[in-house]
């Protein structure tokens, strides 16, 4: 989740997903003195516009683009039924595609869009640990002309998760999944060739391997800010969330060869043994996979983001960052909250963070949400340390009034995505927003609550 609503946009192929931001008000005053309060940057409104009702029983991430004139947003409807919505910017007239796969209770199942340099569409999505689910359209931004693909290379594709499409150094359009299971997976790299509109493998060897033994869960790649690409992951022994150890690095100027923080090289796949480990943070020790995040100093040092206990229990954010070919770990909040969790299922998350980022005066921030400590916020940290001196509220894209559900349902959650890519005005931001119960474990409720609506918000 990208807690700033941040996404980089590449030039000729745009992806969307993953995006999708849970909205909980408030923010702490202090790192050890938490509040209220939110704050935004005034946007202007201009405009808003229904797309359709969507199931409102869990959360699964939907998918925003913006691609000249045109716009696609991939969801669940109300029937669950994976859909695609296009549509011409200043029209209030969408057209949906209903595409032939259906959500279950899986929080997981969070929905991949992308647009690659001839125009063509691609889906992926509603997989756990099931069978490819890919769809690509025949006729240029032509939702409804998508067909499914079946496969994509044909092998390691009956158990997959966590689709991701993103734009690799060649400007060809990347597929990034886990191969396997929980505990027991691998992440492949597929590269696409829009000319003959066929799917090769990128690395001929999955990115990691946990010998049967464990599996990791990278975030990223994410591209830095000198063009080269970097990934980090927790190992997992089993299921168990509490079962995440050993935060790992890898970075890459081609996504063909990785090295190490200090430079040297590392062969693939790569394994417990041989990962360049920026802290061997042990099982039950309060890591946990997806809550490690890359972020960028002032002077371009990569940082990682993740949370860990302290030495008296409490959970805390640390950020790790390479200073002279080493990694230097920094305690960054000095929180009195204790964040005990484990088990199997999609969590209800009580901490949740960004990268570190740089703004345009030099000063060091990190956006983070703290369930206990009032919701979302904005750390200021010292460039030095680390720690965080001061927490801000959090300056939002769009009114602080609309982070309040309109669903009389209890329970209820505002989630926003965030466009990829833009449309001919550089200052006009896209947003989906809806609202949804919030996960159940994966586990089917007793009740399902009336479908809410896809809202499309613009701001100036």
């Amino acid at each position: 989740m990208n807690l700033a609503l941040e996404t980089q946009l590449p030039r000729l192929l745009l992806v969307a997903g993953l995006l999708a931001l849970s909205a909980c008000s408030g923010a702490g005053k202090a790192p050890d003195a938490p509040g209220a309060g939110t704050s935004s940057m005034n946007p202007e409104l201009v405009e808003t516009l229904d797309v359709s009702d969507v199931f409102s029983g869990h959360p699964v991430n939907f998918a925003l683009l913006t691609h000249d004139e045109q716009q696609f947003a991939a969801f669940y409807d109300a029937e669950r039924a994976l859909t695609v919505a296009s549509r011409t910017l200043g029209s209030s007239e969408w057209t949906l595609a209903r595409l032939d796969t259906v959500l279950g209770w899986d929080s997981h199942n969070h929905v991949a869009l992308a647009i690659d340099e001839l125009g063509h569409l691609h889906v992926a999505g509603n997989m756990h640990g099931v069978p490819l689910i890919y769809f690509r359209t025949t006729r240029e931004r032509d939702v409804t002309s998508f067909e499914r693909v079946p496969n994509m290379v044909g092998t390691n594709e009956q158990n997959c998760t966590y689709p991701e499409f993103f734009v690799g150094p060649s400007g060809k359009l990347v597929f990034l999944y886990r191969d396997g299971a929980s505990g027991s997976g691998n992440h492949i790299f597929n590269t696409y060739d829009a000319a003959s509109s066929t799917w090769a493998r990128l690395l001929d060897t999955p990115l990691t391997s946990g010998e049967g033994l464990c599996n990791a869960y990278p975030v990223g790649p994410v591209q830095g800010p000198a063009g080269d690409w970097h990934v980090v992951w927790v190992w997992r022994d089993t299921p168990d969330a509490a079962t995440n150890h050993d935060l790992s690095y890898a970075r890459s100027e081609d996504l063909r060869s990785f090295q190490r923080g200090d430079g040297g090289a590392l062969r693939l796949p790569i394994t417990l043994a041989t990962s360049d480990i920026v802290d061997p943070v042990p099982i039950r020790t309060g890591m946990i996979n997806n809550n490690t995040k890359v972020g960028f100093d002032a002077q371009d040092r990569p940082v990682v983001a993740y949370h860990k206990y302290d030495a008296a229990g409490n959970t805390q954010i640390y950020n790790a960052r390479l200073e002279e070919g080493r990694w230097v770990v920094h305690q960054t909040t000095d929180w009195s909250y204790r964040w005990d969790f484990g088990g199997q299922g999609t969590l209800v998350f009580a901490v949740e963070l960004d990268g570190v980022r740089s703004l345009a005066d030099g000063t060091l921030v990190q956006d983070f949400h703290h369930a206990e400590y009032g919701g979302r916020g904005t750390l200021r940290l010292d460039p030095e340390t680390l720690h965080a001196e001061e927490t801000l509220p959090p300056l939002l894209p769009y009114p602080s009034e609309l982070d309040r559900p309109e669903s009389t349902t209890p329970g209820m959650v505002v989630r926003w995505a965030r466009s990829a890519g833009g449309g001919p005005d550089p200052d006009v931001t896209y947003l989906l927003r809806w609202e949804t119960l919030e996960s159940n474990r994966d586990q089917p409720r007793a009740t399902i609550p009336p479908p809410t609506g896809l809202r499309l918000y613009a701001f100036r």
